[in-house]
């Protein structure tokens, strides 16, 4: 029914990108849990010296590149909001269970709260920003717009981005599978059958996206 929420589980998109994260960020657990007092007093260590180290990097984000040097520690969404400013790409929970910093990397969503900037290192990203064509909305921005699937605004971004991914996923032919595939995007304020209505409009409409 229409009224109930997206299912809890996580896609397996979602499952994927949170592995991929935590094999990846293990050497640097100890850096990031370090006291700062530590650092600051000037710790000898090498490694750590070695960790801080910035490193290049090159992005190309909304068909812009980027070159750009960075922490290994620094997440993509850190990234995407405090250097490059694009904010659209929200941080909710930052543990990759809300989904509002969803992106597109090579066209495959992501949470960016769960991936280090550095693992992308040569991809194509795309954000929020991205969608629209100068003046022109995406077909899904238009189809939120008409169908109210917002109300805060604030988990939006990530909705979208989820959607098209979704529908270009081949996972949107009908209600119960919308809602299945979009379960990894939370919306506090319940708009989840105007959203599934958005996307199945979109889906229906057969425009390219």
């Amino acid at each position: 029914m229409d009224h109930l929420i997206f299912p809890t589980n996580e896609n397996e998109l979602a499952y994927e990108s949170r592995r991929d994260f935590l094999k990846q960020s293990t050497m640097l657990t100890a850096l990031v849990l370090t006291p700062a007092a530590i650092l600051k007093a000037g710790e000898n260590d090498e490694n750590i010296a070695s960790a801080l180290e910035k490193l290049p990097l090159t992005l190309e984000v909304n068909g812009i590149t980027h070159k750009l040097a960075v922490e290994p520690r620094v997440t993509l969404l850190d990234l995407l909001r405090e250097q490059l400013h694009l904010t659209g790409t929200k941080k909710g929970c930052d543990h990759g269970q809300c989904g509002a910093c969803t992106v597109h990397v090579n066209g495959a969503r992501i949470n960016s709260c769960l991936t280090l900037a550095i693992m992308q290192n040569g991809q194509k990203i795309t954000t929020i920003e991205g969608l629209a064509r100068g003046e022109q909305l995406h077909p899904m921005q238009e189809a939120f717009i008409k169908h109210d699937g917002f109300q805060c605004g604030y988990c939006t971004p990530g909705q979208i981005m989820s959607a098209v991914a979704c529908i270009n996923e081949g996972h949107a032919n009908n209600r119960d599978e919308v809602r299945e595939f979009m379960s990894g995007n939370i919306c506090r304020c319940g708009a989840y059958p105007n959203i599934v209505d958005a996307i199945l409009e979109v889906k229906q409409g057969g425009k390219k996206i």
